[in-house]
């Protein structure tokens, strides 16, 4: 890719994606002029319909070109040129997977028409059997009226995916919409909203742009926007931790945009309402679900089955090691108890947080120095993309069976498959074990060196192969305009030597290493607060010594340790 990533460049679109590398891309959004007469700060909206639709044909070729097989490309687009849109979308070979409709409040006043409040959103994949939607995520999913009104048993508790009508409530709006519809209701972003960031007059919602981010990439993908515009796309992919990379026409909407961008960072909340509307009767008439009780028969299997599934081991180990998770989860349901595998681990979890479990009789194994510095960083890596994309604690993460089955992936896809996921999952719960001391260590001990503003030493990539790199230190991995991660290892050279190997790696195209020789046992704490004043995109946010940490209800502090 001859353009630098995480960036907003200055021209067109058409000449700019052509410098793209060939299916590069994970996810494109385009919210393009519609040929309507809009008065924008450079470019003419009133262009002939033969010449608007030769050039639009033009820059969607060049969409197509740079995603990969598997991307995906969301266009915006208003009643004037939908159709021929799509058309020309599906002959340059897209396929229409949606086609939604985003209707919002403060429609546009029409004189002799009814108000416009309404603009199309194409949904088009390249492949139509393989390609990112990322269906589970329940930051995308919405209530049913099986949940919320009939307390159906049969419902899915983690919500349905919404039609293709979109609606979310911007503040107090009327209750005539439903999200689970193929009209998406979000509130246009109007001049008085507090997200509104003035220089442009087409600024599209957050919340729009981070369903459609959230359902068509993934952590670290890399996200297009052709019309950077007022820079929404660009911040949320940013928020959410995707690269990015958007064009622009104008000047100004360069130098604001990337004020816009300065602004923001990894892991920052999404702007505007997020609660949808939901259109089923109202929930206080429905009926009500009953909620699941305790009582002394389901307490005494889940703890049956946890004495039998764990052999004297500490709650820890129930979910570090999914074998045993397995045979804990079985044992419950032989036992009596129906609930599905997330609510059991919740529970024996809340037994143990209210000792109401034995006491461990048989002691953990520790991670020895070298399996430490083999799978931490790539456990790291698995619970930020986590954290970032769902919200999860790393408690909620193992106590689905599911999304410990995606750390799973992930700390494999990032680390090495030969590395047994019991490792990646001690790695990462003492990693949270000893993030208080880690920033507690930056904090007094290297607080002088970040008020400096004192660079790193920075060579490129490759150069860290060199001997003299066979050394412990601390390392920054950077890609073109963004820090990627910050990590410890006894061993520079081997570690940038597995990065340059791992196409997992790879795909976020590292550049250069920032570097400092430690051999001090208290590089954690330069990690954190290397990961402090730079926020790379894949440090868990806890290494942040400022942050907050989650209420212990929330995220406990687990047992597991490690060598020093």
């Amino acid at each position: 890719m001859s353009l630098a990533k995480n960036k907003i460049h200055h021209g067109d679109c058409v000449e700019l994606l052509g410098k793209l590398r060939k299916s590069s891309v994970d996810l494109v959004f385009a919210d393009p002029p519609f040929n309507i007469g809009y008065d924008y700060d450079v470019y003419d909206d009133k262009r002939q319909s033969e010449d608007y639709l030769t050039w639009c044909n033009r820059w969607i070729q060049g969409v197509h070109r740079c995603l990969k097989p598997d991307g995906t490309f969301w266009l915006a687009i208003g009643d004037e040129y939908a159709a021929e849109l799509k058309i020309a979308a599906q002959n340059i070979g897209f396929h229409c997977r949606s086609w939604v409709i985003w209707y919002y409040t403060f429609g546009v006043n029409c004189r002799n028409g009814f108000s416009r409040s309404h603009t199309h959103l194409f949904h088009f994949v390249k492949d139509s059997k393989k390609f990112t939607f990322n269906r589970s995520n329940p930051q995308v999913r919405v209530k049913s009226a099986r949940q919320m009104v009939y307390a159906d048993k049969r419902s899915n508790p983690a919500g349905r995916l919404p039609d293709n009508t979109w609606i979310t409530r911007p503040q107090d709006a009327p209750e005539s919409f439903s999200p689970n519809h193929d009209t998406w209701y979000f509130a246009r972003v109007a001049g008085t909203f507090k997200e509104r960031e003035g220089f442009h007059g087409c600024q599209m919602p957050e919340q729009l742009l981070a369903r459609i981010i959230r359902v068509s990439s993934n952590p670290a993908d890399v996200v297009v926007d052709p019309f950077g515009g007022s820079g929404t796309t660009l911040c949320v992919a940013k928020k959410l931790g995707r690269q990015f990379m958007g064009f622009e026409l104008s000047d100004d909407y360069v130098k604001y945009i990337g004020e816009r961008l300065e602004r923001v960072a990894v892991d920052d909340p999404v702007d505007g309402p997020k609660d949808p509307i939901r259109s089923a009767p109202n929930s206080a008439k429905g009926k009500q679900r009953k909620k699941k009780t305790l009582d002394e028969k389901t307490e005494a299997a889940v703890v049956a089955a946890f004495e039998k599934a764990n052999a004297g081991h500490s709650i820890d180990m129930l979910f570090c090691d999914k074998e045993r998770n397995a045979t804990f989860l079985a044992e419950c349901k032989s036992g009596g108890v129906d609930w599905n595998g997330t609510q059991l681990n919740r529970l024996v979890l809340s037994l143990s947080e209210h000792k109401r479990l034995p006491k461990a009789t048989e002691k953990v194994k520790k991670l020895t120095k070298s399996e430490w510095d083999a799978c931490s960083f790539a456990s790291e890596v698995a619970w930020r993309m986590l954290a970032v994309e769902y919200g999860l604690t790393l408690d909620e993460i193992f106590c689905s069976p599911e999304f410990a089955a995606e750390f799973d992936r992930l700390s494999q896809e990032f680390g090495s498959e030969e590395i047994d996921c019991l490792q990646y999952r001690q790695a990462a719960m003492a990693i949270r074990k000893r993030a208080a001391s880690s920033r507690r260590i930056a904090a007094n001990s290297f607080d002088e060196w970040m008020q400096s503003g004192a660079e790193m030493q920075t060579v490129s990539i490759e150069n860290c192969l060199d001997p003299d790199f066979e050394i412990p230190g601390v390392y920054l991995l950077c890609a073109d305009q963004m820090e990627l991660y910050a990590g410890e290892t006894g061993n520079i050279r081997q570690r940038i030597e597995f990065v340059l190997n791992s196409p997992a790696w790879m795909e976020l195209e590292p550049t250069k290493v920032g570097f400092i020789p430690e051999k001090s046992k208290d590089r954690h704490g330069l990690q954190s607060a290397i990961a402090h004043r730079e926020n790379p995109l894949l440090n868990c946010r806890l290494m942040q010594f400022e942050t907050e940490l989650p209420d212990p209800a929330a995220d406990r502090q687990l047992t597991f340790a490690f060598e020093q």
